[in-house]
């Protein structure tokens, strides 16, 4: 069984000193990297994961998720190869389809339908993995085998992860466990086991947390599932609540059970998680 890995997502910044600082302060709290998302209106990706790089040594930096549609893969392997070999090979490439019509239109890209920005995304992750394996590319970078990770929750998408990645985040699951239901927990861990094969027991799973409650800390965030009681919000798996041990434990048991050793929460969550991990040391 994998040992947990946790990370954090920070996605804005007011000033390179306040940035730095917030960086340094990931590391010291115990978490194995810190993501960068790709949206517009946030910090950039690849010049705020240089500037996290000048100010910690341990902690690994990649994005979750870089938006494929924004990219071209003999650029997009240039900037990453870069990024790696400029951090000494702590960099993750994370991946995926991107979904928001409104980002596109903004960026003057045409917004393709759902099926086509998941092909594009299978050809990106193919050819970038080709240029980055070839001892003739310019930038080379650290490591030829990076650490590729595909976020999502369709079957498309899951499977283009299974078959390609390293990493596979689950995202927007839905109540239960029953493996009977399309969207819950066990069914989907079960579509990329059978959609991986062989490849499987090579895959590290990984599960976004919507929240982090700590008995007392507040309501969970309901921004994608805008429909849901607080109720109904706390018997999602990627909503872990109760004191530090209870949250413990529910990760554990999500490890043993799923075999997701891998959790990423928000910014907002940096903290809270902190306490937990702690206790998963």
């Amino acid at each position: 069984m994998r040992d947990f890995r946790f990370g954090v997502s920070v996605r804005t910044s007011e000033s390179r000193r306040e940035w730095q600082r917030t960086v340094r302060e990931v590391e010291d709290l115990g978490y194995d990297t810190l993501l960068v998302p790709d949206h517009l209106g946030m910090v950039a990706p690849f010049p705020a994961l240089m500037s996290a790089a000048e100010v910690t040594r341990r902690v690994r930096l990649g994005t979750f998720v870089l938006n494929a549609g924004f990219a071209r893969p003999a650029l997009l392997a240039r900037d990453v190869a870069a990024v790696d070999q400029l951090t000494d090979g702590r960099f993750e490439l994370g991946l995926g389809a991107g979904y928001e019509k409104a980002e596109f239109e903004a960026a003057g890209i045409p917004f393709p339908r759902a099926g086509e920005r998941v092909s594009h995304l299978g050809r990106t992750i193919v050819e970038v993995r080709r240029l980055l394996a070839d001892p003739d590319h310019r930038p080379r970078p650290a490591r030829s085998d990076l650490p590729i990770a595909i976020a999502g929750r369709g079957d498309r998408l899951l499977s283009l992860g299974a078959r390609h990645a390293d990493i596979v985040g689950l995202s927007g699951v839905v109540p239960g466990e029953d493996p009977a239901v399309a969207g819950s927990l066990p069914e989907r861990v079960a579509f990329i086991r059978r959609a991986a094969g062989d490849r499987f027991a090579d895959l590290e799973l990984n599960l976004m947390l919507l929240s982090v409650q700590i008995t007392g800390s507040g309501a969970p965030d309901r921004k994608f599932y805008p429909d849901y009681s607080d109720e109904q919000l706390r018997t999602l798996p990627n909503v872990v609540h109760g004191s530090e041990d209870q949250i413990a434990d529910a990760l554990r048991r999500l490890r043993e059970e799923y075999g997701i050793t891998y959790f990423t929460a928000a910014h907002t969550d940096l903290y809270p998680l902190a306490k937990v991990i702690a206790r998963l040391r």
